[in-house]
């Protein structure tokens, strides 16, 4: 079985195209959870519902989150009453929030409330979140400390990022199946998706034992770049890179993950960091990481399974040296 780790437009993509070349049993995606938060009194959780929303076919194709097709009457009502409209949330979408936020004051945990979802979704693979314990992400700026999605959505990412905090992740607990998957004997390989490293990425190596786990992993940790070109394909990343003084490039991607990965999928713009990559100690697999389309995703997914397989290869025939 295979592991992947995901967050935002990046991560929910490549997790639909090994959605469709595994089965259910041998695939948990493990998705952030440092970008939640309440609005309205609901519990709001972007990564989880991006992730599920577009496994289900549902998500919207031009923004990257919500559902397709969506209407706004109620946040458009809730504007001309002088409410905190700012973060708008569908009328559909906001039926899977009022459900969630239900779901955990009858008692669920956030896996069972996100399981049950997935169900009414329609959904056969395992979705989790990194944590059922708060673990809230907070951007330090040149305006003070911002709340994630104050940072995120209010002001558009506009600050300069000085100091990232994750210090309630690293508080809290990885879940079941998250802490299951990691230390499964099934295990074949772990996938860091394409998702924004400081924002998606480093709150599941914060949570307690996560680091550790994937430093040590007897099994190929493998990640696909989300910069390309020198640009991020979608979100902050390569901005905030440049802010906290590290070139935007998938060297520096390999050098953040150079302690914790075997492997990294680069794409073919890229293919002249091949021998810097290797320089960091990551084997670098050059191949097409853009993902459109769900042609686009599942072509992408092969790729980074024929690659985990080729690690795993390289690795038993060390291991017979």
């Amino acid at each position: 079985m295979y592991l992947a780790l995901a967050g935002g437009v990046g991560g929910a993509r490549l997790a639909r195209g090994l959605c469709t070349l595994l089965a259910p049993e041998d695939l948990t995606i493990a998705v952030n959870t440092g970008d939640d938060f309440v609005h309205c009194g609901l519990r709001i959780c972007p990564d989880l519902d991006t992730v599920m929303y577009t496994l289900a076919g549902r998500g919207n194709p031009n923004t990257g989150w919500g559902l397709a097709g969506e209407s706004w009457r109620t946040f458009g009502a809730l504007d001309r009453l002088g409410g905190p409209a700012w973060f708008r949330l569908g009328d559909e979408d906001l039926a899977t929030h009022l459900r969630r936020t239900h779901l955990l004051a009858e008692g669920a945990s956030l896996s069972e409330a996100t399981r049950q979802l997935c169900d009414a979704f329609g959904l056969s693979h395992a979705i989790a979140p990194m944590t059922d314990d708060p673990a809230p992400t907070v951007v330090h700026t040149d305006e003070g400390p911002l709340a994630f999605q104050d940072y995120f959505v209010r002001r558009r990412c506009e600050p300069p990022v000085r100091h990232i905090d994750y210090s309630a992740a690293e508080r809290a607990t990885p879940s079941a199946a998250l802490w299951q998957a990691l230390h499964s004997p099934r295990l074949r390989a772990i996938i860091v998706c394409p998702s924004n490293p400081y924002l998606s990425i480093e709150p599941f190596l914060s949570l307690r034992g996560v680091r550790s786990a994937l430093e040590e992993a007897s099994v190929p940790v493998i990640v696909v770049s989300p910069i390309v070109g020198g640009d991020a394909v979608k979100g902050p990343a390569a901005k905030i890179m440049r802010e906290l003084g590290v070139d935007s490039s998938a060297i520096e991607i390999a050098k953040f993950y150079s302690r914790l990965a075997d492997g990294i999928a680069i794409d073919d713009c890229d293919a002249a960091l091949a021998p810097a990559i290797a320089a960091v100690g990551l084997r670098a697999h050059v191949g097409p990481t853009l993902m459109k389309d769900t042609q686009g995703q599942v072509r992408v997914a092969q790729s980074v399974l024929d690659f985990a397989s080729l690690l795993a290869g390289a690795q038993t025939d060390k291991g017979h040296a």
